[in-house]
């Protein structure tokens, strides 16, 4: 059978899955290819599915499953996975990391100092420790960051639609975290509930002044409205690795103050590249073993 790694991974991947087939990474290939494997760049959509008469088998390297096609894909016999469990020590150092960014305006001060600025007094810092941090979703990427969070002796609740109880946060209802939260961390999969949940009547239930970080899906977030509540200062921060768009060129966003944004590097440490090997690697062999 083809392999066709549709995106870019470790550079010993295909070396470990010739054991199963023939491996490509040529595109062209598609028509042949019995098993794709893609990360967050490659839409396996309609078309792409279409091409692919002998896909049987769709491995998404990360978390979610909202660049492909499912319905579609399913209704041609095709299975889809991820590898949720790989990328969640990774995704949260940089979600918690982003947290102490705002807290601490380490992007003021960097960017202040280049500029030949000495602004000691004008940059007020404030700390974790004693603050709430709200999460919006309490998965895998979640309780990693709530671990994080409780160490800096903060107090951690959360809301999920699926989960009533958790060993790491006080669940609750989502209008209460939006009152109750300092800081909210967005950790929800992109559906038609959760698209835009982020926007100017949700963020009017929240308090004034509270710092949003979103490491899951940059459409969770109405751009226009949050650019618009920093701006007005009923955000007192945002931190974003993830947007409606990727390149976000012309986002409202990178024009508003006291914002902090990376590009879409959530997953991209070398541990989690090869977890997500590793991870390729068990799901390919599952799948050729029940061939």
């Amino acid at each position: 059978m083809v392999i066709l790694l549709a995106d870019a991974f470790t550079a010993d991947l295909p070396k470990r899955l010739e054991a199963f087939g023939t491996v490509s990474q040529d595109l062209g290939a598609l028509g042949e290819a019995e098993i794709i494997v893609v990360r967050s760049k490659t839409k396996v959509d309609k078309a792409m599915i279409d091409k692919a008469p002998k896909l049987r088998f769709v491995i998404r390297g990360g978390v979610g499953v909202d660049t492909i096609d499912v319905p579609y894909a399913e209704s041609k016999n095709i299975t889809v996975v991820n590898t949720p469990e790989a990328s969640s020590v990774a995704v949260a150092e940089l979600a918690f990391s982003m947290m102490i960014a705002l807290a601490s305006r380490i992007t003021e001060a960097d960017s202040s100092m280049k500029q030949g600025k000495w602004m000691k007094k004008e940059l007020e810092r404030t700390e974790l420790m004693g603050k709430t941090v709200g999460f919006v979703g309490i998965g895998r990427i979640a309780r990693e960051v709530a671990v994080r969070a409780k160490a800096f002796g903060m107090k951690v609740i959360a809301y999920d639609k699926y989960v009533e109880k958790s060993d790491v946060a006080e669940m609750m209802s989502l209008e209460q975290v939006y009152a109750q939260a300092d800081y909210i961390s967005l950790h929800t999969p992109l559906t038609d509930e959760t698209r835009g949940m982020i926007n100017a009547a949700s963020i009017a239930k929240m308090k004034q002044g509270v710092r949003i970080v979103n490491t899951c899906r940059g459409q969770v977030i109405v751009e226009t409205d949050v650019a618009a509540a920093l701006k007005s200062g009923t955000l007192g921060g945002y931190a974003a690795d993830v947007y409606d768009k990727e390149p976000p060129e012309g986002s409202p966003l990178l024009s508003a103050p006291n914002a902090v944004f990376a590009p879409h590097i959530g997953a991209s440490t070398e541990e989690n590249l090869v977890r997500l090997a590793d991870c390729i690697v068990d799901r390919v062999k599952n799948y050729a073993a029940k061939k």
